[in-house]
């Protein structure tokens, strides 16, 4: 059985993860500054590591990101979900720090040509693919006109950013990574 963590978990923890957040009124199992480093794990001790709506609240994404690469496992997946840069989500709450296009953690990717460009973090991952909208559901007409705009973008993603993503903004971006150490 993998050993899952859920960063950031709040009162909506993955089942049989591990829950770490900073609020001791959640689900979390750990609680901890995910703005201080390190986190309270081993290295390369989780399969799978969760940070769903967690990320853009944070002070720094790189040293996150490398931290989340740190106590993960070779080949674990870190599977990372934000508001799209363009959804009203993104910018509807005031605690959110950064924001992302389909190319944001392509700095971490060994086959983009960012990671070869700009030396952010020596850490290195494979995007395995990106989805928009992964766990949004809709409903009525928003049902048909997101799911046609979603598949158009989770099939050009850099493309839906620079042609359509202005006139039919979705909401998420879900990064799937593989851990290479």
């Amino acid at each position: 059985m993998p050993v899952v963590l859920d960063v950031g978990c709040g009162n909506r923890k993955k089942p049989g993860a591990i829950g770490i957040d900073f609020n001791p009124d959640t689900q979390a199992d750990v609680i901890h500054d995910l703005n201080k480093f390190p986190y309270p794990f081993d290295t390369s001790f989780f399969d799978i590591i969760i940070a769903d709506n967690v990320i853009e609240h944070l002070d720094d994404v790189v040293k996150v990101v490398e931290e989340l690469h740190r106590i993960s496992k070779p080949h674990g997946q870190l599977i990372i979900t934000v508001p799209y840069f363009r959804s009203k989500w993104a910018f509807i709450d005031p605690t959110h720090k950064h924001f992302f296009t389909s190319e944001s953690f392509s700095y971490f990717d060994v086959n983009h040509i960012h990671h070869d460009l700009y030396s952010y973090s020596k850490i290195r991952t494979r995007i395995n693919h990106i989805v928009f909208n992964e766990n949004i559901r809709h409903s009525g007409i928003t049902k048909i006109t997101s799911g046609i705009f979603a598949r158009i973008a989770n099939r050009f993603p850099n493309w839906y950013d620079a042609h359509l993503g202005h006139i039919f903004p979705l909401d998420t971006l879900t990064f799937h990574l593989e851990i290479l150490k």
